[in-house]
């Protein structure tokens, strides 16, 4: 359902304001193209100038607007120089600081926690997800699905790792235990996962049954035990930017001398504190996209870096695969979720994608060694 259109006359000063905004761009409103903006309501205008990317976001979600092609528009207007542009105006900058304050007010209710994100449910991530419920970036070098792009992300992970027979390992943030039971499988190791989310955790307790696979819920600064290999991925994100030094340190307690942690993370092309004001509310609160400065720093003098590999290109696939599973799936799940839930995702996924795309973020798995005399031979 679409909220019906208001009377148009002259242009108001928002949407002035919006279209000079896009006029650097090959974005346009009511425009024909995949990546133009169709408005259906003109509160949109004035929504997005007061409130930024919560407004654009939360706009979506009412179907205020809709767009073809979400992923391209993102892509188009970030590539345009959108997003220096905005930063570049201090009436934006100033409204983006009173729609912090007025957040609290706002109508939808934010998602509260990171683990709430993970226990929305786990029929909506085993429809949307590959049958090992991989939820990060997969590698498509020598894939043509989603199913074998991961299976191949999670090899080339215990490949990096040199994971060997007997060894025990440490996965920070283990989702639902795909890579505690493929290298468990596999290669033989025996796996601690831990995670806060506990929906996550009693499926992953499911889908390691009968390996040697510990899945704990337990906060990862509680970890004091010895471990052969530590792998992250996916999690370093959430920590926030005032503990991605601290999570360093646990890390380097807890790997033994001549150990090596893979850390699997997005990545930022410049530093920020804060996230953007939408996906903080409904997607990854208290979320932070580190830099590779911020990374630097959180490990200066506890690891060697053997190894630095971007794969970003390829969430851009992941995501528009996970967004088509979703959509397929959506029949199935609307009962329970509802239509404002069901634009609340979709727009995650696309805008996701639009940003990789775009090259805004990045997917880096980085390799780290604790011994100087430790020899790293890298894999790709």
């Amino acid at each position: 359902m679409k909220t019906k259109m208001k009377s148009r006359g002259a242009k108001s000063r928002a949407q002035s304001e919006i279209e000079d905004l896009l006029e650097s761009t090959p974005v346009r409103i009511n425009g024909d193209r995949p990546w133009d903006l169709r408005i259906h309501d003109d509160r949109f205008f004035d929504r997005v100038l007061a409130h930024g990317t919560l407004g654009l976001g939360e706009s979506y979600m009412q179907g205020w607007w809709d767009c073809p092609s979400i992923d391209e528009f993102f892509c188009q207007a970030l590539r345009g120089g959108l997003q220096e542009k905005v930063e570049r105006r201090p009436m934006l900058i100033l409204s983006a600081i009173e729609a912090k304050i007025r957040n609290r007010s706002a109508k939808f209710e934010p998602m509260g926690s990171v683990s709430a994100h993970y226990d929305l449910g786990n029929d909506l991530y085993q429809a949307m997800l590959d049958k090992r419920m991989v939820y990060t970036c997969a590698y498509w070098k020598n894939a043509h699905n989603l199913e074998q792009a991961q299976v191949d992300k999670l090899d080339l992970v215990c490949r990096k790792l040199g994971l060997e027979q007997g060894m025990r390992v440490l996965d920070i943030g283990c989702g639902w235990g795909s890579f505690c039971k493929y290298a468990a499988e596999r290669y033989g190791v025996e796996v601690v996962g831990i995670t806060i989310a506990g929906e996550q955790a009693k499926l992953a307790r499911e889908m390691c049954a009968g390996l040697p696979v510990e899945i704990r819920v337990q906060d990862y600064r509680e970890i004091e035990e010895p471990f052969d290999r530590i792998v992250s991925l996916g999690m370093f994100e959430h920590v926030g930017v005032k503990h991605f030094r601290p999570y360093m340190k646990v890390a380097h307690r807890c790997l033994k001398d001549g150990g090596l942690f893979l850390l699997h993370t997005m990545g930022g092309n410049k530093s920020y504190t804060e996230t953007n004001d939408w996906i903080a509310k409904y997607i990854f609160p208290d979320s932070i996209i580190p830099s590779i400065a911020q990374i630097g720093n959180a490990l200066d003098d506890l690891f060697i870096m053997e190894d630095w590999h971007n794969i970003s290109t390829d969430y851009d696939r992941t995501l528009l695969c996970w967004n088509d599973n979703f959509q397929k799936a959506w029949p199935q799940l609307e009962a329970k979720y509802g239509y404002t839930f069901k634009r609340m995702w979709e727009y995650y996924l696309l805008s996701f994608a639009g940003l990789f795309r775009a090259r805004q973020n990045q997917v880096w798995q980085i390799v780290l060694s604790k011994n100087f005399r430790f020899q790293y031979q890298s894999v790709r």
